[in-house]
């Protein structure tokens, strides 16, 4: 769902930097310095995991598309709404300087659309009620806490992807996209995220789970009852995930789906592998022109030392490992950062307050 810079008009674009810069404020300011150092080597590995499983596109069958995962309703189901988010904004931000994946100009979009409804809709309106009520059990029952997983994660993914795609629908109708009809685009759009969407609920709650059966305590809002015992340590289970990362980012990636994600499906179609057009965009014509986007292009085009997560210039598998490995590196070192300096400032106002 990362949206290029044609897709946005100058002001329209400007608008959504300033709703999410608004929400990495607030976020930064909630996060206090006892919940960031906990939240430390969470932060790190499960950063790195997000980043590593949005390189994997998975084929979504008899429709010619692809979908990834998007990851704010399992960040924020381990670090909380806040630092979920700005964990989503760092992995974004690193994907359009480095690796040319979203528009530099589109980049406070994209943290909306793909950050903003996983991390707080998600998790306010579906994980933490779910999470808290006596649904399928009493709470501290491990089983009932299983299925409470399932459920707020699967509808979790599915309700904040479809706000994603509508909010996509609507930026770019706002933005004057006259290719793109509203009614048209989002008969298109909506459907095609509802899959994406369960499959990624699918994939989190699998993850979420096996957080649960080895250190419960790492989840939000889970009752850690006597019967919810923990099966690893927090050094094995944080080795385990970023043992999965590696896998997943340095091995995993080099088998993700060709075919196109949900929204360059939606514009463009397939119709090279006998799939249908859609919308039928010229892929290399579309969308609207501007002076910001040519700047954003000019200033991606010198930072993204490997486009398109690969090598440039280049066909070697190589390059999508080395892009996997290096992209997880930089993603958990910087996450780390912003959620320490989101303890730093909460702990020198408090200081001064005192």
């Amino acid at each position: 769902m990362h949206m290029a810079d044609a897709l946005l008009a100058p002001a329209v674009a400007a608008t959504m930097y300033a709703a999410t810069a608004v929400t990495v404020g607030a976020s930064v300011k909630t996060l206090r310095k006892d919940e960031a150092t906990a939240k430390l080597p969470a932060m790190a590995v499960t950063s790195a995991l997000v980043f590593a499983g949005q390189m994997i596109n998975y084929t979504i069958p008899g429709t010619g598309s692809s979908g990834h995962l998007c990851g704010g309703m399992m960040l924020s189901a381990l670090l909380g709404p806040q630092a979920g988010f700005l964990s989503m904004v760092v992995i974004l931000t690193i994907q359009a300087l480095f690796f040319a994946d979203g528009g530099l100009l589109a980049l406070g979009a994209n943290c909306w659309n793909m950050a903003f409804y996983g991390c707080f809709v998600g998790y306010c309106l579906l994980w933490r009620p779910i999470m808290r009520s006596k649904l399928f059990g009493k709470l501290g029952t491990k089983a009932a806490g299983r299925v409470r997983i399932i459920l707020a994660s699967v509808l979790g993914c599915v309700i904040t992807l479809q706000l994603g795609a509508f909010s996509v629908v609507l930026e770019t109708s706002v933005s004057g996209i006259t290719e793109l009809p509203f009614g048209a685009f989002v008969g298109i759009m909506q459907p095609i995220h509802l899959a994406i969407g369960l499959v990624e609920g699918l994939i989190t709650s699998a993850v979420l789970v096996f957080v649960y059966e080895a250190r419960p305590e790492l989840l939000m809002d889970v009752n850690t009852g006597d019967a919810v015992q923990s099966k690893c340590s927090l050094k094995t289970t944080m080795i385990i995930l970023a043992v999965v990362v590696a896998i997943v980012g340095g091995g995993l990636s080099l088998f993700a789906s060709a075919n196109p994600d949900g929204l360059e499906w939606s514009m463009f179609g397939n119709a090279e592998s006998g799939y249908s057009e859609n919308m039928g965009l010229d892929e290399e014509n579309y969308g609207v022109s501007s002076a910001a986007a040519e700047v954003a292009g000019s200033i991606q085009e010198k930072t993204a030392f490997l486009p398109d997560y690969a090598f440039a210039n280049s066909d070697s598998a190589a390059g999508t490992t080395v892009s996997g490995l290096v992209g997880s590196a930089i993603v958990a070192g910087i996450a780390v950062l912003v959620c320490m300096a989101g303890g730093f400032f909460r702990k020198k106002k408090a200081a001064a307050n005192a």
